[in-house]
């Protein structure tokens, strides 16, 4: 059997509902469903830290390339921005060397200042028996690393991992994670960002790997519930690859790039449209590696936090459904950057 005939039926079984072990704390949350479009907005500078204090009018954005009326504007600094840090430790997708490494960079970016963060955070435990979420948040980094330090993030139980069989499982154990996260938040006020320490699950994407129109259709509907559930939760997803410099290269870390246009409709998805790095980056979050400094990738993370602004627009009417419109923030000072959200799909009302 070939690879793209057997690739299309593990395709099947990975879009339909899969038997995941349920969450440890997961509610029953309702997801915000207001018209208006809601962005956090970092803004920085083409090298440094988030610029802080700006005004509405340095602001303008467009959707489709249409200007909006931005029609509401809020600057947020500091600790006292309503802010959850959810950090997510994959065993699932990364090797067990370079997890065991993980944890002790994880250990260090939570014991930084004293073990005083400046955010409440949850850890988040992913394997394949299921997914282990801390009760509740805090701020005490020397408990939190006592927490990690006492779970066991053991090797992985899926056979196969570097075959096909073993890819599929993967993606399906990894993107239901993502649904049940999603859901879990999106009935918590303020804005939540998700740490994913992980290379990502397999992409899966490629000439040899051909898709029918059904096939794409399913995955292009996949896309839209992420996004859309990541847009009203206010999550920011944050990729960041602990497997290293020399890794990530001989890796193809950067293979996501080919697809971090967002798909319009169904003949334009891949299932690389529903990789961890592109979910990622049109969510407003970064996408880090290439670098062995876990620790401090993590603060850059969080150093988002630090200073941005949270903006709102009506959106113009759908013409029809899954209507993908494409957003652009764009700044009064053109040496400054804004990132954030990149695009959304719009239903008709």
């Amino acid at each position: 059997m070939s690879i793209e005939t057997r690739f299309c039926a593990l395709l099947l079984l990975l879009l339909l509902p899969s038997a995941v072990p349920a969450f440890a704390q997961e509610g029953a949350p309702t997801a915000q469903t207001s018209n208006s479009i809601h962005l956090d907005v970092v803004v920085t500078p083409r090298s440094g830290t988030p610029v802080p204090d700006l005004k509405e009018q340095d602001f303008s954005v467009l959707d489709n390339k249409v200007a909006q009326p931005i029609t509401s504007f809020q600057a947020v600094r500091g600790s006292q921005a309503p802010v959850e840090i959810i950090l997510l430790v994959d065993g699932v997708n990364t090797p067990y060397m370079r997890l065991a490494y993980a944890r002790e960079e994880i250990d260090k970016f939570l014991r930084t200042n004293g073990g005083h963060l400046a955010h409440p955070l949850s850890l988040a435990i992913f394997t394949d028996t299921g997914t282990q979420i801390q009760n509740g948040f805090s701020t005490d980094g020397n408990a939190l690393s006592t927490v990690l330090d006492q779970s066991a993030i053991g090797l992985r139980a899926i056979r196969r991992s570097s075959g096909i069989y073993g890819a599929d499982e993967r993606i399906q154990l990894s993107l239901e994670t993502l649904r049940r996260l999603t859901a879990a938040e999106a009935g918590h006020p303020g804005r939540k960002i998700i740490l994913w320490i992980s290379p990502g699950w397999p992409l899966l994407s490629g000439p040899r790997i051909d898709l029918t129109s059904n096939q794409q259709r399913k995955i292009f509907s996949e896309v839209v519930e992420l996004s859309t559930g990541l847009r009203q939760a206010h999550i920011t997803l944050y990729s960041v690859d602990p497997t290293g410099a020399g890794e990530s290269i001989l890796s193809n870390s950067y293979f996501y790039q080919e697809y971090l246009k967002g798909a319009t409709k169904p003949s334009d998805v891949q299932l690389a449209n529903l990789s961890l790095q592109v979910l990622a980056a049109q969510s407003g979050g970064l996408v880090l590696n290439g670098n062995n400094d876990i620790a401090g990738l993590l603060q850059r993370c969080v150093a988002d936090t630090s200073a941005y602004y949270e903006l709102t627009f009506d959106p113009p009417p759908a013409e029809h459904a899954d209507e993908y419109h494409h957003i652009e923030v764009k700044m009064a000072d053109t040496g400054l950057t804004a990132r954030s959200r990149q695009g959304y799909y719009a239903q008709q009302r």
